[in-house]
């Protein structure tokens, strides 16, 4: 079963500012995540709940719902901004 995806309001702010080059790298990469939530390369964060995945110098962060099926994108940063 494939999960959803929900995009949270300060993510889409992050979306809107990246470059044109970058939107559709990490738009496929958001969109992979609805048939494999956990891919390999993810990473569980430490200091808070969730998992980051990369692409490219982006780090996308997010928080999976395994009960409800549903994937919410929280954040989209460029590497040196995504942890602050």
């Amino acid at each position: 079963m494939e999960y959803k995806l929900e995009v949270v309001p300060s993510a889409q702010k992050d979306l809107d500012n990246l470059e044109e080059r970058f939107f559709e790298q990490i738009k496929d990469k958001i969109n992979s995540l609805k048939s494999n939530s956990r891919p390999h390369g993810c990473l569980k964060l430490t200091a808070e709940e969730g998992y980051r995945i990369r692409s490219a110098d982006y780090r996308i962060l997010y928080r999976i719902d395994d009960k409800n099926k549903i994937i919410y994108i929280y954040r989209i940063k460029h590497r040196k901004e995504s942890y602050r």
